[in-house]
Order: structure tokens, then sequence, then C-alpha cells
């Protein structure tokens, strides 16, 4: 019984991480000839053909009215960059810290996850992937190796408008593989092409004027951990697939 016992706890463990893998959501991302403007209007027709995708999980906090919050977005690429369009609804949009390398997390801001070669794990203080917190200034904040939050205002550029409600945010975001190094010019973005695959997650931290926020909301649904299902800040493995067609 012993030896029984212990070979299914082996072969628990080989195969609990294809397990995670094979029930990640993918995400055909279609490509674009001609970069979208990156100013917050999206009235470009490369963003009229593309799909729309819910950010509609609720990783902290309770789920909230269609009032006070909802979201969607869509993706494009091309070469040299990942272009996100995302559409917000927020009754109350709240910048509570001024440094912002203080507290990013707590602020209104828009989250991009992001895993050059989808291979999932632990990035909470390495770049095997990117939690990138974009504030409402346009600052991109990630935790850098030596556990200190670092600006990497040069990864992302992004706009955002606000009408009745309503925020449009755009991006364009440089792909980045785990061979980056903080501070180090030569590293350049990885080229895109067809047919790659990369680790995706996108989220929103709502703040409704507090010094914590309210909400975080994803596009994946993560299953908890001791009751937690805020893990993608430090695995990889939760994200969601982006296969480049």
């Amino acid at each position: 019984m012993k030896k029984l016992i212990w070979i299914y706890t082996l072969a628990s463990a080989l195969f609990a991480p294809l397990t995670m893998a094979e029930q990640r959501n993918a995400h055909a991302v279609q490509f674009t000839p001609q970069a979208p403007l990156i100013d917050g209007i999206a009235s470009e027709a490369v963003w009229h053909a593309a799909q729309w995708h819910a950010l509609d999980q609720v990783l902290i906090g309770e789920k909230p009215s269609k009032e006070d919050f909802s979201g969607r977005f869509k993706l494009v690429w091309d070469e040299s960059h990942i272009y996100l369009l995302a559409e917000i609804v927020d009754d109350v949009m709240a910048d509570v810290y001024a440094d912002p390398l203080q507290h990013y997390w707590d602020d209104e801001a828009l989250e991009i996850f992001i895993d050059e070669d989808a291979s999932g794990g632990d990035h909470q203080y390495n770049h095997s992937a990117f939690a990138y917190h974009i504030a409402l200034d346009g600052q991109v904040v990630d935790m850098g190796p030596d556990k200190k939050p670092q600006l990497y205002n040069d990864h992302i550029s992004s706009h955002w408008t606000r009408s009745k409600g309503k925020t449009t945010w755009e991006a364009a975001i440089k792909v980045y593989g785990d061979s980056f190094i903080d501070g180090d010019s030569s590293i350049t973005p990885v080229k895109l092409d067809k047919g790659k695959k990369l680790g995706f997650m996108l989220a929103y931290c709502d703040n409704d004027g507090g010094k914590r926020r309210e909400n975080f909301i994803a596009s994946e649904d993560i299953k908890a951990v001791n009751g937690d299902r805020n893990l993608g800040w430090k695995d990889a493995s939760v994200f969601g697939i982006l296969e480049l067609k």
C-alpha cells in the first residue's frame, strides 16, 4: 500500500504542471500591417476588426456593479510590438500616491502581464516574465531582480482618454525575453513573428479614492491557492496564452 501511495504521489507531481499548462486560455491575435496611433482614441480600422476579450475575473475584492466597473480589451501585433486597446467603465479614478514607486499596486492602474516564451513559473524577482503597472500618468513599474520596484517606461508607451465614465486606453508593448538585464541598453526587444506563443494577462487596479485598491480584476480565471487568487505578480503559469496569427 505504501508503495502504491508513493507512486501516485510521484505521478501527481510529474503531471501537475502539464495539467495547469493545458488549462490556460488561448487567444488568437491578428497581425496588423499598420501600427495604430497610441492616442487613446482607437479610430483605426484595425481595431474595428479585432476581437473583444473580457476583463471580468475578480481576484481581489467583491464583484463590482457594472456602473462601478466593467472592462474589455483587444490585441493586435506587428514585428516590433503587441498593441492593446482597453475600454474601462469606472465611476471613480484615483491616483493617491505621488511617488510612482510607492504603493503603485494600490493606485488606479492598468496592469499588463507578459511572458515572452510562455514558459510560466516564478517571475517575482526576475525577468522570466513582467508585470507592468501602468499608472494614470503613464509611468510603468515592475519589481526588479534587486527586489525593489523599477521604472520600465521605455518598454510600454500608452495614452488614455475619458468620456462619460468610460476610459479608452491604448498601449504599444515591446516584448523582452528572460535575458533582459536592468540598465543594459544593448539588450533589444524580441522580434515577433507568426506562430509565436506568449503568456499574457491583463488586469485593472480599481481605486475609488482610498489608500488601497478596492478591486483587482483580470482577464484570467485563477484558481485560488490558500484562498489567494492574486498570483499573477509572481507566477506566470496563471497567464493565458497569446498565439500570433
